[in-house]
């Protein structure tokens, strides 16, 4: 059995590890019978959808059966895995203020639901640095139940919490009348998202407990929300301490023991070099991690037609082994975050990103700074929008090229690719959305109708075909190449400014390809040292000592 003493004893001191250890034991033996060994390899044909479960709807039908019927139609053989959202009972963020964490929303659908789509890989949210308001757990808490007392962390007096990395500007602790008086809970994200006080191990076995369920079910991916904030030390800016590492090494640690083919992604919007401190050392933490300043730096370069710096970033982009990789995305649920864009982009650039997004019917969310101040933290907008402004006179098929541009450049950096639904599928910003809800992130949540969105697919002259048809012609490509590999390698090559030029190659190193963004409006051309390669869009050899880019052109090259 891996040893999970050196993490319990670091948490809890060696005492406490000894018995905790015993119900540790007691729960992998409780599960080890019902979860299913699988195969939890990556390849280059791995890809994930990022969906919710209600994405698509139709009347009388439960929206999860309604999804898989939609994704076995339209993206077997396209994607491999399927990222559904928080399906939890919940109460608002969207689905991330959890109720119970053991039950699916009777909205949506049933267990049965889930793991019926068991045909692609399935990424559920670990949503465990809070819970509902309206949550059993807090409830009980709130009627001074013992059990439940320890759960939450209840601050006394008036400690400086100014250091304290906040979010969203919203209050850090919100008072809650219990009958043994007022008690100020500490709410990182909203008065309705208590955070659970993982300093009681039940807390930490608790949510083992939730996890090992999340296998069961059949999750090959597990991603930890908001993972950065959980253990709080109040003295410090409350983010990335220690043990926060220390709980994810023992929950991939206790993984590996009974599921060694669960992945475990961290959701982490930070600055990239604390981003990237969630590998651990290549073997004991989040096997994959969420490559949070790529949306903004694609941006950049496309707003700017100069990919130098995207180059540059891309360049020194490192894993600590081979037992690691990125989950690259653009877009999400959420919006565009800027912090991890901090330190790479100047704040000239950064503010040229947000008057950019305004100008495109694009909001901006804010969060409060340790001095008392506030200022911008993610875009929320449609990636389309971003890229197109949803009221600019741009031809169509420009607007077409420039997007898919920069889904080809998330595709071919090494990593798995992640894929928004509303992306996929070309959906526009949803402005109304925000006016019904209050919130600035529904601007890119929009729910669709199943008819309607057929419909669509079967119009060749539609923007959501024509952006699915080529986007699945990427997909396809990439499954094709093992270069694409997750575990491959890869080499960014200055060929022009306005190129994005990455050379990927597979673990084997038999396998390379050479592929080529034009990240302009105008025509370019330029030399390479290479002499022949294969197009694998246009399926045939050609000379590319001196290759001509189109407006937005796309090539990827099989070297020989």
């Amino acid at each position: 059995m891996i040893d999970l003493r050196p993490h319990l004893t670091f948490l809890y001191g060696d005492e406490q590890a000894t018995l905790l250890l015993a119900r540790v034991e007691r729960l992998f033996a409780d599960y080890r019978p019902r979860i299913m060994p699988r195969d939890g390899g990556l390849s280059e044909r791995d890809s994930i959808l990022i969906t919710y479960g209600d994405q698509v709807q139709s009347p009388n039908e439960k929206p999860l059966q309604t999804l898989k019927k939609f994704c076995d139609a339209h993206l077997t053989d396209v994607v491999s895995g399927i990222h559904i959202l928080p399906f939890y009972p919940w109460t608002s963020d969207d689905g991330f203020s959890v109720v119970d964490h053991r039950r699916i929303d009777p909205a949506l659908g049933e267990w049965d639901d889930v793991t019926s789509m068991q045909n692609f890989r399935l990424m559920f949210d670990g949503v465990i640095n809070h819970i509902s308001s309206r949550s059993a757990w807090f409830q009980k808490f709130l009627q001074d139940d013992p059990r439940y007392r320890d759960y939450f962390i209840v601050v006394e007096g008036e400690p400086d919490l100014s250091q304290v990395v906040r979010p969203r500007a919203l209050p850090l602790l919100t008072p809650f009348q219990t009958p043994s008086g007022e008690k100020k809970v500490w709410t990182t994200f909203s008065a309705d998202q208590i955070d659970l006080n993982f300093k009681n191990p039940d807390v930490l076995l608790e949510i083992l407990d939730i996890l090992l369920l999340y296998v069961e079910r059949g999750a090959d991916f597990i991603r930890l929300d908001a993972i950065a904030y959980l253990w709080k030390e109040i003295g410090t800016a409350c983010i990335h301490l220690p043990q926060t590492h220390c709980i994810i090494q023992f929950l991939r640690a206790a993984l590996n023991e009974v599921a060694p083919h669960v992945h475990l992604i961290t959701e982490t919007n930070v600055p990239h070099a604390d981003n990237i401190s969630y590998f651990g050392d290549g073997t004991n933490e989040a096997q994959l991690v969420y490559n949070f300043a790529l949306p903004p730096l694609t941006l950049h370069a496309f707003h700017t037609g100069d990919a130098r710096i995207l180059s540059d970033w891309a360049r020194k982009l490192t894993l600590p082994s081979d037992k690691t990789t990125f989950f690259n995305f653009l877009a999400s649920h959420d919006g565009i975050g800027l912090n991890p864009a901090r330190g790479i982009l100047s704040a000239a650039d950064i503010d040229s990103l947000i008057e950019t997004t305004l100008d495109h019917g694009g909001l901006i969310s804010y969060k409060h700074n340790a001095d008392g101040t506030q200022s911008p933290y993610e875009m929320n907008i449609n990636y389309f929008d971003a890229l197109s402004s949803p009221n600019g006179n741009e031809p169509l098929d420009l607007q077409i090229d420039r997007f898919l541009a920069a889904q080809a450049i998330m595709l071919s950096l090494v990593g798995v690719p992640g894929i928004y639904f509303h992306s996929l599928f070309s959906s526009r910003g949803w402005p109304e959305g925000v006016k019904l809800t209050g919130h600035n992130r529904t601007i890119n949540r929009q729910k669709c109708q199943f008819d309607e969105v057929q419909n669509q697919l079967a119009d060749k002259n539609s923007l959501r075909f024509r952006v699915f048809t080529r986007y699945r012609q990427l997909l396809k490509a990439r499954s094709n190449a093992s270069a694409f590999h997750p575990h491959g390698t890869q080499k960014v090559l200055d060929l022009h400014p306005c190129v994005f030029a990455i050379e990927r190659v597979s673990p084997d190193g038999q396998s390379r390809v050479l592929c080529l963004h034009n990240i302009g409006q105008t025509r370019i051309s330029f030399l390479t040292k290479y002499e022949s390669a294969f197009d694998l869009f246009e399926n045939q050899n050609i000379q590319i000592s001196n290759i001509t880019l189109e407006s937005y052109q796309v090539q990827w090259l099989k070297l020989s």
